[in-house]
């Protein structure tokens, strides 16, 4: 299982992920360019000790990592508030790309075009959404619960 940020916005979320990621050895996909200066130390900070820790492999824009997911046979599942599945009923792979926004913004159409799945965490009535790092947990948790792939 793997994770992709489309164009974050705030380096405690990326960090957030990245500790996460590095917990479970989900690889994380950086989509630039960040709201934010993206680098070694800013993630050091963002992360702690964990960030350095983690898979990261930076993409420079979309086209770059949308021919990097073909190439490799990826399926792309994209957390959104506007998904058509929700979580609990949707059926992960091993090897699928866990895909979210940025929390300013989301995705653009041409995103949620090209993607093989949209996925809806389902919450209470009247709330808008979560923070992306903890969808990004819940995401991951019930993507590794279903394809056993948390850490022996």
């Amino acid at each position: 299982m793997e994770i992709a940020l489309f164009q974050p916005d705030i380096a405690g979320n990326v960090g957030t992920i990245l500790r996460t990621a590095a917990c479970f050895a989900a690889p994380v996909h950086i989509i630039e360019p960040c709201g934010f200066p993206f680098g070694n130390a800013a993630l050091k900070r963002a992360g702690m000790d964990y960030a350095v820790r983690a898979n990261v492999r930076r993409h420079p824009g979309w086209d770059a990592f949308r021919t990097w997911s073909q190439i490799g046979g990826q399926r792309l599942v994209l957390l959104s508030t506007a998904g058509a599945t929700p979580l609990p009923d949707f059926d992960f792979d091993q090897g699928d790309v866990l895909l979210l926004g940025s929390e300013s913004a989301g995705v653009p159409h041409h995103v949620h075009e090209a993607v093989a799945a949209r996925v809806v965490i389902p919450m209470q009535p009247g709330f808008r959404s979560l923070n992306v790092a903890v969808a990004a947990g819940i995401a991951l948790a019930e993507a590794l619960r279903q394809t056993k792939g948390f850490p022996a």
